[in-house]
């Protein structure tokens, strides 16, 4: 009796471990391998009457490029004929549900020429989700033997064992020619080391490994690639793998929707229905966004009066000063400004957490795919552009999963339009200052509306811009996109409350910081003025208006407004007035408006500092005092709703945040991308806002 010694790899989450379980049964050990703390399983199986093996469960791998520890113990087990581990033959575990995503590390392991068997586990998922396959041709195209099996009903299992006892039939010819992304460079390798395969080569040099008799150095040395030019490479050799694994899929796998009978198959044909699936996606978003304004209305009318008392408890209790007016005019109006819009950010994310947790975002990201591809994009977008929701930052980040450089770069360019949660707040100030609090039909809430089409608005923004980018870039594009559908499920209430809690704290922390510095700067900036005219304002107050009564509320009022006007700020206001007039703002606005660059949120403290600046004994709400602010010019409302219109269509286009243009500029490797950015974003917002405003007025 012989020993044979057998490798399982596959993709987490692929029934790996229930086949290592089903061959070994109760013959296991557990260890770790020399020097790491990842985990090792071995096990014994008799495989025939004259044949035992030592079965190795590896980690899980997504693949041979290895970017963790767990995944750098596979390669090095395969590579290195010395180790002890080193597989006669490797049982690839692949997902009947998931053959696509889960074959590119079978071609990847074909490639060494080591004897390999295709797996394709859970088999009796393949009737209930209307799976067929057509074995025989998948076995010559993929050049091995396939097994059917089901861990779950132990089915596959013993002819899986004859198949590994008799290993030596197995094919270890290649399925295809990788080295062909580069003829020039692998010919060169090839020439260089005629007697080692040229695919352990190709791992020795990108990856962090060395099984050869020859020093690595002499080889990434002899054959230098900047880090770069390597993932590029490895970009076309996935792009590569995958155009022939849908070749093969599109013959050798057929998917009838028709006939599933499961219970995920019967839901996903009605929400990835290309009329039913666009209907409720636009009914989910319509709830939540109706929801968003129902719900928060009451917290939000708390907070604000809560902070609008506390700035009336703190200047009349506190002794009369510099420290009670920096207090009650600058922190407490400009920290209220940002607490007041925490209700509508936490129901938000609550929302987003429960469309992830529940597997309807992957349903959502492949309806968008048909969508996306007619404008030059492929449905790996939508992740990025859904998270802009929450942040552009972050989901500019989030392009890195995006291997076609056109794409990605248009992707970061766009995502800046797509509504994020610092617009929240300057979106729901003013839609509560200019859109009346009424009902449509007496069911559909007027100001969710507004804030739903404002959404709507800008992704609309960002697909067509993508489309015209599309139209203008010329770099070479071609994307392949490959999602996994994961299974509905009830989604987690702790899970959803840490993403909530994380992000909402997030959201917070980030921006409180930045409004405590600016609260203290504007504040500055507005309770101090040069010259003469500031110095002498009570003076002139007087004059202006003998009939007040110097301790009179209306005296008080005229004299706030006036010093507030010829402060340091009110200086700088009146300086870009001319320009921001044609949109319907006026200075304080427009202070708001450029403060509001360090980050979109800023805008509601900065308007909130501004108000409160000068008044004693007022405890209105931020709401109230924009609602009855007044041109001093016109007399008009400074927030009409001509002026409101014109400001939140402002805010979708404009790019107001440096922190965006840094980001791009990282992610670009160039300034050229964010000032275009900036300068085209800023630009259609102007324009936008001044026909807005030139025809509702």
């Amino acid at each position: 009796m012989h020993n044979i010694q057998v490798a399982l790899i596959g993709n987490p989450n692929t029934g790996k471990t229930s086949v290592f379980n089903r061959l070994t049964g109760l013959k296991q050990q557990v260890g770790n391998y020399p020097g790491i703390t990842v985990e090792k399983k071995v096990g014994q199986c008799i495989l025939a009457d004259d044949c035992t093996a030592t079965i190795l469960d590896l980690p899980g791998t997504y693949s041979l490029n290895a970017s963790s520890i767990d995944e750098n113990v596979v390669i090095e087990v395969l590579l290195n004929k010395k180790d002890p581990n080193f597989p006669d033959v490797i049982a690839v575990i692949t997902d009947v549900e998931n053959l696509k995503r889960n074959l590119l590390l079978f071609t990847q392991i074909k490639d060494l020429e080591i004897p390999t068997v295709l797996v394709i586990n859970m088999a009796d998922r393949m009737n209930p989700r209307g799976i067929s396959l057509d074995i025989p041709f998948l076995e010559a195209q993929l050049q091995t033997k396939i097994v059917l099996v089901s861990t779950r009903k132990g089915s596959g299992i013993a002819e899986l064992k004859s198949v590994l006892a008799n290993y030596q039939n197995l094919s270890v010819t290649p399925c295809l020619k990788a080295s062909s992304i580069d003829e020039v460079y692998f010919d060169q390798l090839r020439k260089a080391f005629p007697n080692q395969l040229l695919y352990k080569l190709w791992l020795v040099i990108t990856q962090d490994v060395n099984f050869l008799n020859l020093e690595r150095k002499q080889l990434t040395n002899s054959f230098t690639k900047t880090h770069a030019d390597l993932k590029r490479l490895q970009q076309k050799e996935t792009i590569k793998r995958y155009q022939f694994i849908n070749e093969v899929l599109k013959t050798g796998l057929t998917i009838n929707s028709a006939q599933a009978t499961d219970y995920r198959s019967k839901l996903d044909r009605v929400l990835t229905h290309p009329i039913w699936g666009y209907v409720i996606f636009f009914g989910v978003l319509f709830m939540i966004f109706q929801s968003i304004f129902d719900w928060s209305r009451v917290p939000m009318n708390w907070i604000d009066t809560a902070f609008a008392s506390l700035s009336d408890f703190t200047s009349t209790h506190m002794q009369a000063g510099m420290l009670n007016d920096l207090l009650a005019q600058g922190i407490i109006p400009g920290i209220g400004g940002i607490l007041l819009f925490i209700p509508q950010i936490a129901f938000l994310f609550l929302f987003i957490s429960l469309l992830e947790e529940s597997g309807y975002m992957s349903r959502v990201v492949f309806l968008m795919d048909k969508i996306m591809r007619r404008y030059g994009l492929s449905g790996k977008s939508v992740v990025p552009l859904i998270s802009g929701t929450a942040c552009a930052i972050p989901a500019i980040m989030a392009t890195r999963n995006i291997e076609n450089w056109k794409e990605r770069l248009i992707v970061v360019l766009v995502t800046p339009f797509v509504t994020c949660s610092a617009r929240l707040p300057v979106y729901a100030i003013i839609i509560a200052v200019v859109i009346p609090d009424t009902y449509v039909l007496g069911v559909v809430h007027l100001q969710g509306l507004v804030f739903l089409f404002l959404y709507i608005l800008g992704f609309a923004s960002a697909i067509l811009s993508a489309w015209l980018l599309n139209k203008v870039l010329r770099i070479s594009n071609k994307t392949y996109f490959v999602v996994e559908m994961p299974n509905y499920k009830l989604p987690l209430f702790k899970n959803v409350y840490i993403n909530v809690i994380e992000k909402t704290k997030a959201f917070l922390f980030g921006a409180g910081k930045i409004i405590l510095a600016l609260s203290i700067v504007l504040w500055f900036l507005a309770s101090f003025g040069p010259g003469k005219d500031f110095s002498n304002a009570d003076a002139i107050v007087s004059a202006q208006h003998k009939t007040l009564l110097v301790k009179s509320p209306e005296f008080k009022n005229a004299l706030a407004t006036y010093k507030l006007e010829n402060s340091y700020i009110g200086i700088m206001g009146k300086s870009i007035e001319p320009v921001i007039s044609p949109l319907g703002y006026d200075w304080k606005i427009g202070i708001a408006i450029i403060s509001s660059f360090a980050a979109r949120e800023v805008f509601v403290g900065t308007l909130a500092t501004i108000y409160s600046v000068g008044e004693s004994g007022n405890s209105e709400t931020i709401i109230a005092k924009m609602q009855a602010d007044k041109n001093t010019e016109t007399g008009q409302a400074t927030f009409r709703f001509s002026s409101g219109v014109s400001l939140l269509l402002y805010y979708v286009f404009a790019m107001q945040c440096i922190s965006t243009l840094a980001i791009t500029r990282k992610e670009t490797n160039s300034w050229k991308w964010p000032i275009a950015q900036l300068v085209f974003m800023s630009g259609l917002a102007y324009l936008v806002a001044f026909v807005t405003f030139q025809f509702l007025n």
